[in-house]
């Protein structure tokens, strides 16, 4: 919808913004937390720095909807370059060589690698929604995969940080090495070996972390709690924390990095705060697990009810365009026997009202101005036809032509008005249309004399109509009938949005 997209497109605009507020914000929560006078003059001054820091992806994300909407492809590229390759790094260096209000440059730094990583990150989710979608590897990369990516990237970081603070005494205490935001490239490199062996030691620490959380998800509460209850649920976390913190415990102390960073794990593996650790990762795991598996079970109901849906509405249409077939073609018989002059008309009339049907009503949406168009093309068709005088009166107010509808919904209407009242009259017939859309509201209503039975005044059109609408605009429409003397009136309230 027009109207819908641009909303969805201003909200998209301030999500991406307020991410990148968001990092601001946590780098400078860390950084007030590692100051000495920690205070709230300490994180607004930080909040202050970091916002400069990264200020080009700031005013980048505020504008990228109007980028991505008024310049080409490769124009939006060549902006995005300049943005984060050079305008983000010199905002970034100009900081670091200032260092306001003693700001410490390690913080700084961190903060424009940080809203650069962000912004390739939201790209790249962008690009995997838009266009990948089909790649196999990436639709089976679940929470588990997510899960072990990051952990990857947060070992290596950290090992990077730890590195980088090997030849400074002021990172020494009693003997064991701190790691603070720093990045020394230099260090990284001639020291390639530690870096690799505290990347290694990080994530097999984490991944003792991970085997807690996978035990938990794959098999405690898929199995164990679906099937046997919250008692046997509990009894198998409390046997599986036994069962394995003492040896993870052991394992963790044997680690080289645990004597060289001063006892990141407890040295006696029996410590209960050891199993308290295993314990917390159980039960924050939960309710994530149990959200996930809500989730994927009601993804997978949609797309069932999604499937039945699209398979109904094939259905109603198959109906539908016979129906409209064979009301034509008993029309342009009786031209034909009747040797009528009107016949060529009435031939080219139907082959582009056949295009219509063939070509966009397999469409899911079409502008209501070709839906439009149609209606006054089937009207004209019928009328060649005709033996008795039509009063018609055709009222159009739309404000957009480009609104889309679903096809061939309107029509039926016209249909049943001829077939049911029109064709049949020993006199003069009426058909008075009113169509008005504005804003995505849609009114349509049609009166016609008739002289058939109130029961006789609908058909299979009307009926594939209001099966139609149940399913393409739940909630958002009207349908309402009613017969007066000898009019038959259909109205139709739809919203379009």
């Amino acid at each position: 919808m027009v109207k819908l997209s641009v909303k969805q497109d201003a909200f998209a605009r301030y999500q991406e913004f307020i991410f990148f507020i968001g990092l601001v914000l946590w780098i400078a929560i860390f950084y007030n937390l590692e100051e000495a006078d920690s205070s709230w003059n300490s994180y607004f001054k930080g909040v202050v720095i970091f916002s400069l820091a990264q200020l080009p992806a700031l005013v980048f994300a505020w504008y990228k909807p109007v980028l991505k909407a008024d310049l080409s492809k490769k124009q939006y590229i060549w902006c995005w370059l300049i943005c984060f390759c050079l305008l983000l790094p010199a905002a970034t260096s100009v900081l670091i060589w200032l260092k306001p209000w003693g700001i410490f440059e390690g913080a700084i730094f961190m903060t424009g690698l940080f809203s650069l990583i962000l912004e390739v990150l939201l790209e790249v989710n962008r690009y995997y929604q838009l266009q990948v979608k089909h790649v196999r590897w990436l639709k089976r990369l679940d929470l588990d995969g997510a899960i072990l990516i990051s952990l990857v990237l947060v070992s290596v970081i950290l090992a990077a940080m730890g590195v980088s603070s090997l030849e400074k005494p002021e990172y020494l205490k009693n003997g064991y090495l701190l790691i603070y935001f720093e990045l020394n490239f230099r260090l990284i490199f001639s020291n390639f070996g530690t870096f690799l062996s505290f990347s290694i030691q990080f994530m097999l620490m984490y991944l003792c972390g991970y085997l807690f959380f996978y035990i938990n998800s794959r098999y405690l509460v898929s199995k164990v709690l679906k099937n046997q209850g919250r008692v046997i649920y509990v009894l198998s976390v409390l046997a599986t924390v036994g069962i394995l913190y003492p040896l993870i415990g052991q394992f963790l102390i044997s680690l080289p990095i645990n004597s060289i960073m001063g006892g990141i794990i407890s040295s006696n593996p029996f410590k209960m705060e050891n199993a308290f650790s295993a314990m917390g990762i159980m039960v924050i795991s939960l309710p994530i697990v149990l959200a996930l598996q809500w989730a994927r079970q009601n993804s997978q109901i949609i797309s069932l009810e999604k499937e039945k849906t699209q398979t109904e509405l094939d259905l109603l249409r198959q109906q539908l365009n016979p129906h409209f077939f064979f009301n034509t073609l008993n029309n342009l018989y009786a031209l034909s026997l009747q040797q009528s002059k009107d016949a060529p008309e009435s031939i080219l009339r139907l082959s582009e009202l056949m295009r219509y049907v063939i070509y966009r009503g397999k469409e899911d949406w079409v502008g209501i101005g070709e839906e439009l168009k149609y209606i006054q093309d089937y009207i004209q068709l019928q009328q060649l036809r005709l033996r008795k005088k039509l009063n018609l009166n055709f009222l159009v107010d739309i404000d957009d032509e480009n609104q889309p509808i679903a096809p061939l919904l309107l029509i039926i209407f016209v249909e049943n008005a001829f077939k049911h009242g029109i064709e049949p009259a020993e006199e003069a017939a009426e058909l008075n249309l009113l169509l008005k859309c504005k804003e995505g509201l849609l009114y349509f209503s049609c009166e016609n004399s008739f002289e058939l039975q109130p029961e006789k005044a609908s058909g299979i059109g009307l009926i594939n109509l209001k099966r139609r609408l149940a399913l393409l605009y739940p909630d958002r429409h009207v349908l309402k009938t009613e017969i007066n003397s000898s009019i038959f009136k259909a109205e139709l309230h739809l919203n379009l949005l």
